[in-house]
């Protein structure tokens, strides 16, 4: 598993497209932030990291596609899936290996960000919230696990990497936002609105970002992490 984790790592910091994705990341979260007018923190009059955290996941919900898309599509194109699986590896090794490395690279991403909780504490009198802070970055984190393990499955689907994108971040976005714009349509109000929005991810996310953990959250994550590998799992037996 770790082997298979460092050469998908070694790969993608071997070029610069790796560097780029990282880079775009960090410079559209810091020019919501810190730039642009309506989101950053000068123009709301208090010190907060709000904007950030209401912004990172649609973000992260191309930005992680981006970094899964090559994971299984690249190797079937390339015909190099065939020799993979002749290593003494099992089918859960190769996909926990290359899982392992994309969550990597995408806490790789998010580590500099914690510059902004410096910068924003920095530009408060009162302090700022560090419970609501420390929650909002968990809730991040179980967010991408749950991002990339649709991204690894569906590259498990297909040969091409641009197909794999579009249909990651597709059902990221249905995900992380279909279910709660389905639970306002006003036939639901009052019924089964509530029970709807918590199958969406933007319901747990924001829980978590309270700073209040919530091990039913935390088990929602973890068991959508569970279901796509699953799946990635029996699609690889049936090649």
């Amino acid at each position: 598993m770790f082997a298979i984790c460092k050469k998908e790592l070694r790969q993608f910091f071997s070029n610069l497209t790796g560097y780029i994705a990282i880079v775009i990341f960090l410079l559209l979260s810091g020019l919501f932030l810190f730039v642009f007018p309506d989101s950053n923190v000068f123009d709301a009059g208090y010190a907060t990291l709000d904007p950030f955290f209401e912004l990172a996941p649609w973000i992260l919900l191309l930005l992680i596609p981006a970094i899964t898309m090559r994971s299984f599509a690249d190797e079937f194109k390339a015909g190099t899936y065939e020799i993979l699986v002749t290593r003494p590896l099992s089918k859960w090794n190769i996909i926990a290996g290359k899982y392992l490395a994309c969550l990597i690279i995408v806490l790789v991403a998010l580590l500099p960000t914690l510059v902004y909780v410096f910068a924003i504490r920095g530009l408060s009198d009162s302090g700022i919230d560090s419970g609501g802070i420390a929650g909002s970055y968990t809730g991040l984190f179980f967010l991408s696990a749950a991002f990339t393990a649709v991204g690894i499955c569906c590259s498990s689907f297909t040969g091409n990497a641009v197909v794999s994108f579009l249909i990651s971040a597709f059902i990221c976005f249905i995900l992380y936002s279909g279910f709660t714009a389905i639970s306002k349509t006003a036939s639901l109000q009052g019924g089964l609105d509530y029970i709807i929005e918590m199958i969406g991810m933007d319901f747990h996310y924001r829980s978590l970002s309270r700073g209040a953990l919530d091990s039913r959250d935390i088990i929602y994550f973890l068991s959508l992490v569970v279901f796509f590998l699953f799946i990635t799992h029996k699609k690889l037996l049936n090649r």
